[in-house]
């Protein structure tokens, strides 16, 4: 599992449905939070939170051009490249942090992935959980 430290900057909310935007160093994730039987968020502007999400859930990009539905979309140098005979997992650098992606093989040898490579990673906004950190 994928875990970031951030703070909430940003909330919208309709009904049940709020989209929670949280900032980790330079960058600002967005996440999808249901909220069964609650009119608003639970989350606050300034709220320390840890985004949450897995492995599977982060593509990854080259040369990614025109416009795309993924909002969390990041720059990451490959730090390092595991390889199996179905699924490759490939660490991120990402910031002072790791993030990794477990992807086809076959498609991480379709990209010609390489170690110190640059490239794009990104996840779904629905695919984001929170979670609040303690005061």
């Amino acid at each position: 599992m994928n875990k970031l430290v951030g703070t909430v900057t940003e909330m919208q909310s309709s009904g049940n449905i709020s989209i929670i935007k949280v900032r980790v160093g330079e960058d600002v994730f967005s996440a999808i939070i249901l909220e069964c039987g609650r009119e608003s968020s639970s989350y606050r502007k300034d709220d320390a939170v840890t985004l949450l999400f897995k492995e599977t859930e982060v593509g990854l990009a080259k040369d990614l051009s025109g416009l795309i539905s993924f909002r969390n979309r990041f720059m990451g140098k490959i730090k390092k490249i595991d390889e199996g005979q179905l699924l490759t997992r490939v660490t991120l650098a990402y910031q002072d942090r790791f993030v990794q992606a477990v992807i086809t093989t076959q498609a991480a040898a379709e990209m010609a992935l390489r170690e110190k490579e640059q490239v794009e990673w990104m996840v779904k906004t629905n695919e984001v959980t929170l979670m609040k950190n303690p005061a």
